[in-house]
């Protein structure tokens, strides 16, 4: 277990950081904590927001306290159900054509590998589901090998589709609305994140882990008649 440490949030939340650097081994830990802070039912929680590294407490201020609440989940560290308990595997279609795949040469280009190599290696991965980000159905996936890891861009791109799959350092994400980003674009997916029911409005849980299935143009079309972004 890594050195775990508290941070108050305004006077309803705490974040419980229980490392630095990413890795599965440090996000299982953080799933596994947030499962025993479900299980314990703290009294005052609100909810839990589980990231990479860290985890979101929210609670009611009117019931408990941070020096409490950060009592309770020193217990409970190493407790919860092993995060992998209830992994699924999902799969995420890709198409690599190039109007689709527009960083795809920079990538190329910049790892040394042919184009081949790169799709290759990235269908080869088994990425896992961190956590989610700043927009709807946005889940962070780790697994990005070394060979394909490189830095954001110095500017973000705007007006990029929903669907769209990106790479930054050791992360890969699959857009689900038009937005700018500074991630390498690699590929696009037909594949809904977001979907329509209420009871589960994203295809992935977190911890779940994801492989890419690469598709033809015409398959990607016949696909994505009727999607929106």
């Amino acid at each position: 277990m890594q050195t775990l440490s508290f941070k108050p949030i305004a006077d309803h939340a705490l974040l419980v950081r229980l490392g630095d650097e990413i890795s599965d081994d440090l996000n299982q830990q953080v799933q596994q904590l947030d499962r025993a802070i479900a299980q314990a039912s703290p009294k005052g929680l609100r909810e839990t927001i589980p990231a990479f590294v860290n985890l979101l407490v929210d609670f009611d201020p009117l019931v408990t306290d941070h020096d409490e609440m950060a009592t309770t989940i020193r217990a409970l560290v190493g407790k919860g159900e092993a995060a992998t308990a209830d992994s699924t595997l999902r799969e995420v279609l890709v198409c690599y054509d190039d109007d689709l795949a527009p960083d795809l040469e920079a990538v190329v280009q910049a790892t040394g590998l042919s184009r081949e190599a790169v799709i290759a290696t990235h269908l080869a991965s088994t990425f896992k589901v961190g956590m989610y980000g700043f927009a709807p159905g946005y889940a962070y996936l780790s697994g990005v090998p070394e060979a394909l890891q490189l830095p954001r861009k110095p500017a973000a791109v705007r007006d990029i589709p929903a669907g769209s799959v990106l790479i930054a350092g050791p992360q890969c994400l699959v857009t689900t609305l038009t937005m700018p980003t500074g991630w390498s674009i690699i590929g696009r997916s037909p594949t809904e994140i977001l979907r329509s029911d209420p009871d589960r409005p994203f295809l992935f849980d977190v911890g779940d882990e994801v492989k890419f299935k690469q598709i033809t143009r015409s398959e990607f079309e016949e696909l994505s008649t009727g999607r929106t972004g």
